[in-house]
């Protein structure tokens, strides 16, 4: 079929979700023209579940947005209704923020900025296929059957790839409630040769706020200690709500039980795998049966209050359940539903088909970003965004590609998990994966980045320069507090660094003594940076080990399976490869930091000669 070519652009962005937006915006600051294709402009950057960001591992990678010059923190910041410092008590390694958003807010700020900026045309229409010769992208078809030719094209459909949606018996196909499924692109996509797989998540029912009894629950004031994520900003500019707190009781998981027999989940409709750390209140009484409740926050999705998301009970069961059920929850006993929750099962291609640029192995010039790639998440989505965007960009330009190592960033870290091991469910973000989490703080993201940042020129010249103030700033705290020395009540002398290592001892409380003035930030960031200081050096050099021992080769006729310390799936898994790097044993699917670590002692202790 001959396909008229509309127009040339440089590069096509399919989908108008939180990484297509990054994509978008990435590719045309850096002066290319872009496409953003769109089948509704009423749902670009459309929080379709919880209208949340931020969370433990999540926040760290917003702040990394940030720091290159994305616009999630930016966006969280201007359309923020409650906040959340998480892990408050705990070290700095694990500490993260959460915002409540008002998700019309979110949604507008993205529109208007997309419609704004130079470079790109926002197409409403629904990319059908990708186009390709010899290899290489040429173009993406339309579902009008127009052809818009590329250089480069950015995949980022979420759910809607041969998406379908459950609630109870009735099923039909759809991405999210209420819109149309992509399913002429996913068969593009295989014919292709990328290799496509199925999963699964889900959204609980909203309800309706006016029906709910908050009198009976225990509310979540937003906390008075804000941090937004935005470098530059230092508040929140909208007016907070509050959230509640309840829980599910036996009664909740009686009604739950009765009717499994009517959960797609549990019936073989679904045949997608669902997210192991989300999973579905349905997962949760089965998985759980010992557990006589489970927390149920209530968070409003907007400023007006109107409608409720009960984070905790995301299902797919029939509707007539799901009203059950929840009117077994204390405060909801008389609650109305506004919309039913569902779950919806969709297509990604396996991130084993993907470089560490985000481009796929066989086809140049195709980037895929967020769900596409097995991840789960608003803020997964907009880091992978923000980097095919630098990629596809660097590759037009002839520049070196935009990689970000593991001791480097988060987004390398997830990154680098889906391209290296793969992914059989959703992947989420957390700390836990990073092996390098006290270097990769939030406090500190700027400063990791910054040299990216200026590299990747998304953001302007005055705006660096007031960061880089507030990095000398707090360099120069720290500098202080190492000079300056006090005489204890002992008649020894001590510097205030030494003093500030002592568990017990704040920074406020030797604030006075030092002159100049210092932001809370850069306070709180000192401080850290002082009494974890042999931590981080410890780790520091652990990350350089690391990053020598992926290029050393791995001598042949290995006996794997004696390395103590390893597991058998793991010795097997190598024995099965025989690596001949220790970059190729990082690949291989279940490979951790600690095995290369022990793989590394092994051989050293074994006087096995290694090649460099």
């Amino acid at each position: 079929m001959n396909v008229p070519r509309e127009t040339d652009f440089d590069v096509v962005v399919i989908g108008a979700g939180h990484a297509g937006c990054e994509a978008a915006l990435c590719v045309a600051r850096r002066g290319h023209r872009c496409a953003l294709v769109t089948p509704d402009l009423d749902r670009i950057a459309w929080m379709s579940c919880n209208p949340s960001v931020g969370g433990l591992g999540k926040s760290h990678i917003v702040r990394e947005i940030d720091a290159i010059g994305g616009e999630m923190g930016r966006a969280a910041d201007a359309s923020a209704i409650h906040y959340r410092r998480l892990n408050e008590s705990k070290g700095p390694a694990v500490r993260a923020r959460r915002v409540q958003c008002d998700c019309h807010l979110y949604h507008s700020y993205m529109r208007d900025l997309l419609c704004k900026t130079d470079g790109i045309s926002i197409i409403e229409d629904e990319a059908c296929a990708i186009r390709v010769e010899n290899g290489r992208v040429i173009g993406v078809e339309l579902k009008s059957r127009t052809m818009l030719g590329c250089v480069a094209a950015i995949v980022t459909t979420g759910t809607f790839l041969c998406g379908r949606l459950y609630v109870g018996e009735e099923t039909k196909p759809g991405g999210r409630h209420g819109e149309p499924p992509s399913n002429e692109l996913s068969e593009s996509l295989r014919k292709i040769g990328l290799e496509m797989g199925r999963l699964k998540t889900g959204t609980p029912p909203r309800l309706v706020a006016e029906s709910i009894d908050f009198s009976a629950l225990s509310p979540q004031p937003s906390d008075p200690a804000e941090r937004p994520f935005c470098h530059e900003n230092e508040s929140f500019p909208c007016p907070k709500v509050v959230c509640y707190q309840t829980h599910t009781c036996g009664c909740t998981h009686e009604t739950i039980r009765g009717a499994l027999g009517r959960s797609p989940l549990y019936t073989g409709k679904i045949k997608g795998i669902g997210p192991r750390y989300c999973p579905s209140i349905e997962d949760k009484v089965v998985r759980f049966p010992d557990r006589a409740s489970h927390q149920v926050i209530l968070e409003p999705i907007d400023l007006s209050g109107e409608i409720i998301y009960p984070n905790g009970i995301s299902t797919s069961l029939p509707k007539d359940v799901q009203e059950a059920f929840v009117r077994t929850i204390p405060g909801l006993e008389k609650a109305r539903i506004a919309t039913f929750g569902y779950a919806v099962e969709y297509d990604f291609v396996n991130p084993l088909e993907l470089q560490k640029t985000l481009e796929t192995r066989k086809i140049k010039n195709l980037y895929l970003a967020g769900q596409i790639n097995g991840t789960s998440g608003y803020e997964e989505a907009a880091g992978q965004g923000l980097m095919a965007g630098l990629n596809a960009s660097a590759a037009l330009r002839g520049e070196d590609p935009f990689v970000l190592g593991r001791d480097r960033a988060y987004i390398g870290v997830m990154i680098d998990d889906l391209t290296s091991r793969g992914t059989k469910e959703p992947y989420r973000m957390f700390t836990a994966r990073a092996e390098h989490r006290l270097l990769l703080r939030e406090d500190n993201a700027h400063a990791r980045l910054c040299k990216m940042a200026k590299r990747a020129g998304l953001l302007a010249p005055d705006v660096i320069d007031r960061r880089n103030e507030k990095e000398r700033k707090t360099k120069e705290l720290l500098a202080r507090l190492d000079e300056t020395r006090i005489v204890l009540e002992n008649g020894q002398s001590q510097t205030l660094s030494r003093l500030l290592s002592r568990p017990e001892v704040r920074l406020q409380d030797l604030i006075g003594r030092i002159g100049g003035e210092y932001s809370l930030e850069a306070m709180e960031r000192a401080e850290v940076e002082i009494k974890y200081r042999g931590y981080i050096q410890r780790e520091s050099i652990r990350a350089r080990e690391l990053a020598e021992l992926s290029r050393k080769e791995i001598p042949e006729g290995i006996d794997f399976g004696s390395i103590p310390g390893i597991s058998k799936e793991l010795s097997f898994k190598l024995s099965q490869a025989k690596p001949r790097t220790f970059a190729d044993a990082e690949r291989i699917d279940g490979m951790t930091p600690a095995a290369l670590l022990r793989l590394s002692i092994f051989l050293a202790k074994s006087h096995v000669p290694r090649g460099t």
